[in-house]
């Protein structure tokens, strides 16, 4: 059976390593009202292991969106694609803000589905991105 318990190491690595923020749609640590989750971007119940390369950062938000998902059907045309994933993928690559840095815009089908699926621009979080970039917190300067 494989190993599900992330440990302590493990947890403070990965908030580390994602700077403070969702490694999704990038809210931050700080001003969330709940606590962010250490997920399976591949779930256990998928084949996923519980290892560093298999860890994120998640926002209640987007963890409770993807759940078990791994892949999504496309907005634009009806086609599974996988999800983003952040161990091996390029954030702005798949992602872009809008003009007023408000929503999340899906560049490829991979971003599209991913933005869908986790629901990354319902409106308390588009709220919050706008007074965090009105008070000069958003958008990350770190979006790799």
């Amino acid at each position: 059976m494989p190993r599900t318990h992330v440990t302590v190491q493990e947890r403070q690595f990965i908030a580390e390593r994602a700077r403070g923020r969702c490694e999704y749609c990038r809210s931050p640590v700080d001003f969330a009202t709940q606590s962010f989750s250490v997920e399976h971007i591949c779930p256990i119940s998928r084949g996923g292991e519980t290892s560093r390369n298999n860890l994120a950062l998640a926002c209640p938000g987007r963890n409770g969106h993807k759940y078990t998902k791994i892949e999504a059907t496309d907005p634009a045309d009806g086609a599974i694609f996988p999800l983003y994933n952040p161990r091996t993928q390029s954030w702005r690559e798949h992602f872009n803000w809008n003009e007023d840095f408000t929503r999340l815009i899906g560049l490829t089908p991979t971003g599209r589905v991913t933005v869908n699926a986790l629901q990354m621009n319902r409106l308390g979080v588009m709220n919050m991105r706008r007074v965090l970039f009105a008070s000069g917190l958003h958008p990350p300067t770190n979006d790799e």
